[in-house]
């Protein structure tokens, strides 16, 4: 078994309804369980110059059988079901299930980097990353000290 994290999000649409429904495709996954759930948060959409709705986000810490790669094909075919639409980088979305980490193990193909290549830069993914891993870490990769320096501001708690 292996330990993933990942991050999802959703701004179009009924966003709870979404995220529900992703964390739930993803429980019903065969050898695969999730083992932590982070709190909700409502966050300003990133990277973006049109209006868009704010996002919600949450992190999932699970342990899987299925490899990377399978998990990746099948995080696609999540947000397919749930309405994604993919238009342009940064657009809104139903659902989006980033892949942050899989175990210890580093990629860097055009479908999938491992780490993710960007979850260090965004106060979005380790604010919630942060309910889920203890001390802040998981294999190796240390946020600690790296979200104490980003804007973090614009993310507020909700509940469920």
């Amino acid at each position: 078994m292996s330990e993933a994290i990942l991050s999802l999000g959703s701004n179009l649409g009924d966003r709870f309804f979404n995220i529900t429904k992703a964390i739930e495709s993803i429980q019903n996954l065969p050898e695969t369980e999730i083992l932590k759930i982070s709190d909700f948060y409502e966050t300003e959409p990133y990277g973006v110059t049109e209006k868009q709705e704010k996002y919600i986000n949450c992190c999932l810490k699970i342990e899987t059988e299925l490899s990377s790669e399978i998990l990746m094909g099948t995080f696609l075919g999540i947000e397919s079901v749930l309405g994604r639409i993919r238009t342009h980088r940064f657009s809104p979305r139903t659902i989006d299930i980033d892949l942050l980490a899989y175990g210890k193990e580093k990629q860097n193909k055009k479908n999938l980097i491992l780490p993710h290549p960007r979850m260090l830069e965004r106060a979005f993914v380790l604010v919630p990353l942060s309910d889920i891993c203890e001390n802040m870490e998981f294999n190796n990769i240390n946020f600690k000290n790296i979200i104490k320096c980003l804007d973090t501001k614009g993310i507020k708690k909700i509940l469920k």
